[in-house]
């Protein structure tokens, strides 16, 4: 069953190739946007896959997400994810992202119960 106050957590450290000039984010060799949003959206959906039942996931609807300060490479990041509100088949989070000097970025972020089976084939269809 699913209610709010779910809590996820994930620690990443940046490499090389989580910067923003490996992603096309940028130039820099700094932790990019893109792979802070997918950090954040692994650590909402790991948070709640225990509690759904068998076939049944989680797919991202929407991310609204404020990139706060930069991340070198080497720093340890922790992300952390909290289920906000469950209405239906929509699950709203709120995340944020720290590295080891600060907060990095913050993100409300969309989620729907999807069954998988019916979810790939649909979208397979979409090759003919």
């Amino acid at each position: 069953m699913l209610d709010t106050g779910i809590m996820g957590r994930q620690e990443m450290t940046v490499t090389r190739e989580d910067t923003a000039k490996v992603y096309g984010s940028g130039t820099l060799q700094v932790l990019a946007t893109p792979r802070m949003a997918a950090l954040m959206e692994e650590t909402a959906w790991k948070s709640v896959a225990e509690y759904l039942e068998s076939g049944m996931g989680t797919v991202g609807t929407r991310l609204e997400l404020d990139h706060l300060a930069p991340t070198p490479v080497g720093m340890k990041v922790l992300c952390e994810s909290v289920l906000e509100k469950v209405e239906g088949r929509k699950l709203t989070f709120s995340i944020t992202a720290k590295d080891e000097k600060g907060e990095i970025g913050r993100a409300v972020h969309q989620r729907f119960l999807v069954e998988e089976e019916k979810f790939q084939n649909k979208a397979d269809q979409k090759n003919g």
